[in-house]
């Protein structure tokens, strides 16, 4: 068990933010989790789980303890007639399992290919892309419980999945790590190609016949093509959620900006663009020192280099206020701020 002292995060997170952590903890299974709990380093201070940092801003320094999980493996339990079910370590990086899983030909998480972070947050965001969300094959994870010192198992309803939410990061926020998350993949492929633009990405590839791989390889050249890669322009993907409206807002937003980017829900609401509402107010290739929009994708705030976290918190302000202004539509962050 080896705990440090002011550790520099900037390789920690994706926004490559040089911000410190007063104590800095890896951990690779729960008995190194349930000893570093037990430190009085641990127990005095705040603490923090950390994964792939790829869905955080860091503010300021963290007075506290970050517990980065490290747990790795990957595992196939069992098999019905339609189903595989796997189970892979919260430290895995969430696209090397996706790759492996479509190496075993297992359908299910093509469209989720080359999303940054690590297995353990996928079902905390219940990430989603291009049609698919991973509540769609999510059976079970374990998680620790960080002050009842227990392995508690959710399943599907358990986490009450919602866009880009579950009860992680609500009622059970701050209190559990997890341990593991086990998906049910198929056996038989349920192609989803309708959402943004896999068809034509995959007209262009010239496939002739379709498969898992080739969706995945189309979600790949089409992330590449327009998001930033994190290794080179800091970044957390998405900064802000595609906002909900009701009919009657989007009947008066659809008068008002007839060109209105927006896509119906199952409840009468209407989900519209975010990034679209972004680009309008101005804001597509801003930048201001180092903290910047990215010049292709509105959604994606960036680090040139040494932006301070609290630049791009101030900046995303901005944005928000300027939608809201324009809109009266109010953005809220995906990104979680630290």
């Amino acid at each position: 068990m080896l705990i440090s002292e002011n550790v520099l995060l900037k390789p920690y997170n994706t926004f490559g933010i040089s911000a410190t952590a007063r104590y800095f903890a890896p951990f690779a299974n729960k008995e190194e989790l349930e000893a570093l709990l037990s430190d009085s380093r641990v127990t005095n201070h705040p603490r923090m789980i950390l994964g792939g940092g790829s869905n955080i801003l860091l503010t300021k320094d963290y007075d506290g303890t970050m517990l980065k999980n490290e747990i790795k493996g990957i595992e196939i339990l069992g098999e019905d007639n339609e189903h595989v079910y796997v189970k892979a370590g919260a430290g895995e990086n969430w696209n090397g399992f996706v790759q492996y899983c479509i190496g075993q030909n297992l359908a299910g998480l093509e469209n989720l290919s080359l999303i940054p972070g690590n297995v353990g947050a996928s079902p905390m965001q219940n990430i989603g892309a291009y049609g698919v969300e991973i509540k769609d094959c999510f059976h079970e994870l374990e998680a620790f419980h960080l002050h009842d010192r227990k392995v508690v198992k959710f399943d599907n309803a358990a986490c009450n999945f919602g866009y880009r939410e579950s009860v992680f990061k609500r009622a059970f926020r701050d209190q559990f790590a997890i341990l593991n998350v086990t998906y049910r993949l198929n056996k038989v492929p349920h192609f989803n190609t309708s959402y943004g633009a896999i068809e034509a990405e995959l007209e262009h590839m010239g496939v002739k016949e379709l498969s898992i791989r080739a969706i995945a390889d189309a979600v790949i050249n089409i992330r590449t093509s327009k998001l930033p890669n994190p290794a080179e322009i800091g970044n957390a993907g998405s900064f802000f959620k595609n906002p909900s409206i009701d009919a009657a807002q989007y009947d008066s937003l659809k008068a008002a900006f007839p060109n209105l980017v927006a896509y119906p829900l199952p409840d009468h609401h209407y989900k519209l663009a975010a990034g679209w509402l972004i680009e309008q107010c101005g804001w597509k290739g801003y930048r201001n020192g180092d903290a910047g929009v990215h010049a292709k994708q509105s959604l994606v705030l960036v680090n040139y280099g040494a932006a301070k976290g609290d630049a791009i918190y101030q900046l995303s302000q901005q944005v928000v206020d300027s939608v809201q202004e324009k809109f009266g539509v109010t953005l809220e962050r995906e990104v979680n701020i630290i």
